[in-house]
């Protein structure tokens, strides 16, 4: 089935002009649209696959994930011709041949953990698992970025206060390549950009008064992550002492109990 032009113009913020300008065929863009849809149900079972595996991780919440829509990856494709074209040259277009390596979040994977200092557990499971291809910590300015230079991460510092780590993984279900993307994030984070990403798909520029109130959300979302942290560190710390302190009750317990059949046979 082909993607009916005036359709897709009039679901998406690209224009006519965003088309010419970039000198794309449709007809291509169809194809492309056509050539995805075929492949959309093997996309995702792999995704189904990937989600099920992080699951078997015990620091990982919850795992979500998708396949991308095919008006939504022409939507990307159009948008993204352009950085192509300065990166490639000026002849570059998108095809079949080559769309599903220039675009790499075909399938789409999110792990949502409860603590911050949980994500390196959960990295290094990615890593023994898969062969990863490109590391992204996207972060907003401001924020510590220590570990990640440490482990040699390429980070993003992001305006709109924008926070995930991105996994680009390589894999071979059949013959064919396949690129996947897997998000990690706390739920606080998650809970921020899900809001972020539900705003900008609804306007073409965010008004000023909604950018605004984002970035203040996210200041809270920032400092709910640094709480739950704490309040993890001072569980840790009173379960550490509660176990201490009942070793030494148990301890003091057996030698009460020795020392009372002691005294009983004495007095025998």
């Amino acid at each position: 089935m082909k993607l009916k032009k005036e359709d897709f113009l009039k679901n998406t913020h690209i224009t006519e002009d965003d088309i010419l300008k970039n000198e794309i065929d449709w007809a291509v863009l169809n194809e492309i649209y056509i050539d995805f849809d075929r492949y959309r149900s093997s996309y995702q079972s792999q995704a189904g696959f990937i989600a099920d595996t992080l699951r078997t991780h015990k620091k990982i919440h919850s795992v979500k994930s998708r396949v991308k829509e095919p008006e939504r990856l022409i939507e990307k494709i159009i948008r993204k011709t352009s950085g192509r074209k300065e990166k490639y040259g000026s002849e570059f277009q998108f095809s079949i041949e080559n769309y599903k390596e220039e675009i790499n979040d075909l399938i789409g994977v999110r792990a949502i953990h409860i603590f911050k200092e949980d994500w390196e557990d959960i990295h290094n499971f990615i890593y023994s698992t898969w062969k990863v291809i490109e590391i992204t910590a996207n972060v907003r300015e401001g924020d510590d970025t220590k570990r990640f230079e440490e482990l040699n991460i390429q980070i993003q510092s992001r305006k709109s206060g924008y926070r995930s780590v991105h996994y680009l993984i390589e894999f071979f279900p059949t013959s064919q390549k396949v690129i996947a993307e897997i998000q990690v994030r706390t739920i606080f984070e998650e809970g921020y950009g899900e809001i972020d990403h539900q705003l900008r798909y609804s306007h073409k520029e965010i008004p000023e008064v909604l950018a605004l109130n984002l970035l203040l959300f996210n200041r809270i979302a920032g400092s709910s992550d640094e709480m739950a942290s704490l309040i993890n560190l001072l569980n840790r710390n009173l379960t550490e002492i509660e176990t201490k302190y009942e070793g030494i009750i148990d301890i003091k317990d057996k030698e009460i109990k020795k020392l009372k059949g002691e005294n009983y046979l004495k007095q025998r």
